[in-house]
């Protein structure tokens, strides 16, 4: 049986435990991160050198990165459904899908770090009123492209239909939803696609069992 490590509380954790109920994965899983057993962990440092969560471990295979992990686990329960199969027939629609995938981990994580950390998180360090409203102006920017992108789709962010990158970028969304961006004195753009496509991931049974645990 897979075997996820990490705390529920953990963005990149969830986005597994959202995709194992979507594709009815079973698993265990184990706390790991701040709060519980430390990733400095000998035992964990030496399955993920980075000590990050989430690591799954299935049989005597270790894979970390979360959006990694989402695309094999797809791959490997033959969800072509949410991640179009890897040859020249579909490899349009595959590619669709991995670039929203890929853009989270790089466009859209970079815009929101540092806002997020100082209004929702509260982090020490993160107190700079002009990089909070730098990196707020940056993620509305980003939430921006994903209206835009639903607009085209009518649906979901690769396609009509859900698939595997409603994931990781529903999550971010969730996040913007949750962090108070009020309180930095930022008014909500008016996102008008992008809420409707909020709302009908809060109503998917995975979303409601694994994506709204926090905003951590």
């Amino acid at each position: 049986m897979l075997k996820i490590l990490g705390k529920v509380s953990s963005i990149n954790v969830r986005k597994v435990l959202w995709a194992c109920a979507e594709m009815d994965v079973p698993y265990t899983r184990e706390d790991w991160g701040a709060g519980f057993r430390s990733t400095d962990d000998p035992a964990f440092a030496a399955l993920n050198p980075n000590r990050l969560v989430p690591v799954v471990i299935d049989g005597d295979f270790v894979l970390w990165e979360s959006n990694t992990i989402l695309r094999y686990l797809a791959t490997k329960h033959e969800r072509f459904d949410l991640l179009p199969r890897a040859d020249a027939q579909h490899a349009r629609e595959r590619a669709r899908v991995e670039q929203w995938i890929d853009w989270q981990a790089t466009e859209f994580n970079a815009a929101w770090r540092y806002a997020f950390m100082a209004l929702a998180r509260k982090a020490p360090g993160y107190d700079d009123p002009a990089q909070i409203a730098a990196s707020l102006k940056n993620w509305a920017a980003m939430l921006a492209i994903i209206d835009s992108q639903l607009q085209k789709t009518g649906g979901h962010i690769a396609a009509h239909e859900f698939t595997l990158a409603d994931i990781p970028v529903g999550l971010g969304v969730h996040r913007w939803m949750m962090t108070p961006v009020e309180d930095a004195g930022f008014t909500r753009p008016d996102f008008p696609a992008l809420r409707a496509y909020y709302d009908k991931l809060t109503t998917r049974d995975a979303f409601i069992a694994h994506g709204s645990l926090g905003v951590a």
